[in-house]
């Protein structure tokens, strides 16, 4: 698809290219080829495209021979929502909670369930093939190895030492939510496990189910000094350098899996402390991690992610709801970061936190590990749907003795189904590595007889293949040589 948005401000054309990636269709930068154009309507058509039509799903999409019409106003609403400028607002200052929910236009709307921005991405495709006639049709296979959608499955290592006062503030909260029994039940198995280690115990039993299940899973680990205040405000819990902590991080990379960094309060804008907490897991671990989830998913939309990049960081994994489950970006796939106060891109690529377990059980306040299962299958059939990505958050901690009976058992259905579906399973960087990588493919030339040659930005040394409009393999590619930017 040939793109001709003379005159798009940053903004717009930040919307472009999520949109053009949500599609898959191949952009064409050859000017003489005889393809599908996307062209930007006249800026009388923003007022067919409001915000409140955009997130119910409510498009202007015009059709033509040969060309496909989008306002200005639709893709400014793209950008606007997978970068945060509703949240942008909602939050102030160096330290600050996490986004209000009710800050999301989709929460808002009532339809944070609903990928719009994918589905957007699959109406512009339908609407360029119907345009097409004569004209080849392009698409970019949505993952490596020919599987149709990806997961993710990750977990963030909240607690390492101090493990019977979490018990004990679990049983708390199961009293509160008039759990009983599931509490008598955390307390046998607490007391059965006075004598051994349930959090290592725990790290050990995820690590085989995964490892049967042929999963690499991501882990975000704390690396900064607790202290009374740290322990206090849930934040820092455990010394990184600590025997305990040393035992988990080895086992974890051993299994072949992905560690990043769990920032703390201490990094919500800070760069320098994002620096140190990653050189201090470096130097643990013995790689650097490319990868950041904040702790309780607090941030500052743009000015924490800036903090990120210029750490040196090239992900975050951070933008998911505390409260609920859903797509908060609207998107069921990775977007390219954006910043929504000094409007300009980001080079952090963003990875929704679609499904997380405390979601359900802490805030929702739903007892029954399968409940949280179903939630999360649900998500996950709505992003094999979008061929997108679906990232789940599963916690180490979530065993009997630190106060959640039948969770491991819950967690194991939820891996193997999954991975029945015949996703691509990797660890974020793998993933986030494919997804920009394939972003910056295009078609720097198109012959008259439909055969492109192709150029991209980035490598991943995967072949690559092109589909037709019907979706269907066309051509498979060795992956392009890198040029231009």
């Amino acid at each position: 698809m040939e793109r001709d948005l003379l005159g798009a401000g940053a903004r717009e054309q930040h919307g472009l290219s999520v949109l053009l990636d949500a599609s898959r269709l191949l952009p064409v930068d050859d000017s003489t080829a005889d393809v599908v154009r996307l062209v930007l309507l006249d800026p009388a058509a923003d007022r067919h495209d409001s915000f409140d039509g955009f997130v119910r799903g409510t498009w202007n999409l015009e059709r033509s021979d040969g060309a496909v019409g989008v306002s200005r106003a639709l893709l400014r609403h793209v950008a606007d929502l997978t970068g945060g400028a509703a949240e942008f607002g909602a939050v102030s200052g160096n330290h600050t909670p996490r986004v209000p929910p009710d800050a999301n236009p989709l929460v808002r709307a009532n339809r944070f369930r609903e990928p719009v921005v994918s589905r957007l991405g699959v109406a512009l495709r339908n609407a360029a093939v119907s345009v097409a006639d004569r004209r080849p049709i392009r698409l970019l296979a949505p993952w490596p190895q020919g599987r149709r959608w990806a997961a993710a499955f990750t977990h963030d290592l909240d607690i390492v030492a101090w493990w019977p006062l979490f018990t004990l503030l679990r049983l708390v909260e199961l009293t509160r939510h008039r759990a009983p029994g599931r509490a008598l039940r955390a307390l046998a198995a607490a007391v059965a496990s006075v004598l051994r280690n349930p959090v290592w115990a725990g790290v050990r039993q995820l690590l085989a189910l995964e490892a049967g299940a042929g999963v690499r899973s991501t882990w975000f680990v704390l690396c900064g000094t607790p202290t009374f205040a740290t322990v206090r405000a849930g934040d820092l819990t455990y010394l990184p350098e600590s025997p305990a902590a040393r035992r988990i991080l080895e086992a974890v990379g051993q299994g072949g899996h992905e560690i990043g960094l769990h920032g703390s309060f201490a990094t919500l804008v800070d760069a320098g402390e994002f620096a140190a907490q990653r050189h201090r897991l470096a130097a643990l671990t013995g790689r650097t991690p490319s990868g950041v989830r904040q702790h309780f998913l607090r941030l500052r939309p743009g000015a924490t992610q800036r903090a990120m990049a210029t750490a040196g960081f090239s992900y975050d994994a951070t933008l998911g709801f505390h409260d609920r489950n859903g797509f908060r970006l609207g998107a069921a796939d990775i977007v390219p970061g954006w910043d929504p106060g000094a409007e300009e891109p980001l080079p952090v690529e963003e990875v929704p936190l679609i499904w997380m377990d405390r979601a359900l059980s802490k805030y929702a306040r739903v007892e029954d590990p399968r409940a949280w299962i179903e939630d999360a299958l649900e998500l996950a059939r709505l992003c094999q749907e979008m061929e997108g990505l679906w990232v789940g958050l599963w916690h180490p901690n979530l065993t009997p003795a630190l106060g959640y009976p039948g969770a491991p058992e819950a967690y194991r259905h939820l891996v193997q189904t999954i991975v029945a579906e015949g996703p691509y399973v990797g660890s974020l960087t793998e993933i986030v590595q494919w997804r920009a990588a394939r972003r910056s493919v295009r078609a720097a030339a198109v012959s008259p007889q439909g055969t492109v040659r192709l150029v991209a930005s980035r490598s991943i040394g995967e072949p690559l293949t092109l589909e037709g409009g019907d979706g269907k393999a066309v051509e498979t590619h060795p992956w392009p040589v890198v040029h231009g930017g």
